[in-house]
């Protein structure tokens, strides 16, 4: 880490039980007229990211003068789990909410910027348009319904491979795997291997209601999307196509990465991604002030 960066280690909510890290330049002076950043966990792992990703962009954004915090979410990492019963998603955002009123009551930081990758970008956006705090998002790969053009993107060339018609034959093909599994898995396995199907009406309409909340409020949006979940997108437009009724106009900063994988592990794409989303938050023109306070 370079002599120019501090890091430190917080404890955050109101139990104090969620662990955190603030990343921050020497000179704070910057940092005051900017939002702060926020990086959710990515699925399971601890708050350092897949292959350290969290923490290289924590510390790029801070040498670009930002304060950046990273911090686990009850039960993962080093956060303890939440003793309250609330469910995954309730807890989920209870915790956000806690480390934000943190930001605020101990740094007066009342602009905020929340980030994630995959499960981290879904529980950002959702978050978004519940708190006006919240006056901009970097989602990367979030959940994303597929759309006409994403079946002909999929499809169309690999009707022109001799490979996959022998595989169809041949009973080798992945689809014919995947329903093979599903009749052989019992009701009650299936209930419990169960996850939110991003073609079903009601998954859609939460998705497309959580971006119009957040836009409502002002919120600014970046999102990038890899090549590394080409079964939930294949091409650079399909947030747009998939949310026609979502108005983000000149409020979203829109990249696809076709070499990337799901985790940025090229060196090269992580130099990009940085670059990126360090360029927009420098160069976005925020809210300047919350136009109320949170709700419970």
């Amino acid at each position: 880490m370079s002599a120019k960066l501090r890091e430190r280690a917080f404890l955050l909510g109101a139990r104090k039980s969620l662990v955190g890290v603030i990343t921050e330049g020497a000179d704070t002076g910057a940092a005051a007229d900017r939002p702060t950043i926020v990086i959710l966990n990515a699925g399971i792992i601890h708050r350092v990211g897949p292959g350290r990703l969290t923490v290289l962009l924590a510390r790029a954004l801070a040498a670009q003068g930002f304060t950046v915090l990273r911090f686990d979410l009850s039960g993962l990492g080093d956060s303890e789990a939440r003793s309250d019963g609330l469910g995954l998603l309730e807890a989920t955002l209870a915790d956000i909410r806690e480390a934000l009123d943190w930001l605020e009551s101990t740094r007066g930081a009342r602009r905020i910027v929340l980030a994630g990758l995959c499960s981290g970008a879904n529980y950002s956006l959702l978050y978004a348009g519940t708190d006006p705090r919240v006056v901009g998002v970097a989602l990367l790969d979030p959940a994303t319904p597929r759309t006409r053009r994403y079946y002909i993107h999929h499809y169309l060339p690999r009707l022109f491979r001799l490979r996959v018609w022998l595989n169809l034959l041949r009973g080798r093909h992945p689809g014919v795997k995947r329903i093979a599994r599903s009749l052989a898995v019992r009701g009650d396995e299936a209930r419990e291997g169960w996850m939110p199907n991003l073609q079903g009406p009601e998954v859609h309409a939460e998705l497309e209601r959580a971006y119009q909340g957040a836009l409502a409020q002002g919120t600014q949006f970046f999102m990038a999307f890899t090549n590394g979940l080409e079964d939930q997108h294949n091409y650079r437009e399909q947030v747009i196509d998939a949310f026609p009724n979502v108005p983000f106009r000149n409020r979203l900063r829109l990249e696809y990465f076709e070499t990337a994988d799901h985790t940025f592990t090229s060196a090269a794409d992580r130099v990009r991604l940085f670059s990126m989303l360090g360029e927009w938050a420098r160069d976005t023109s925020f809210a300047t002030t919350p136009a109320a306070r949170p709700g419970a």
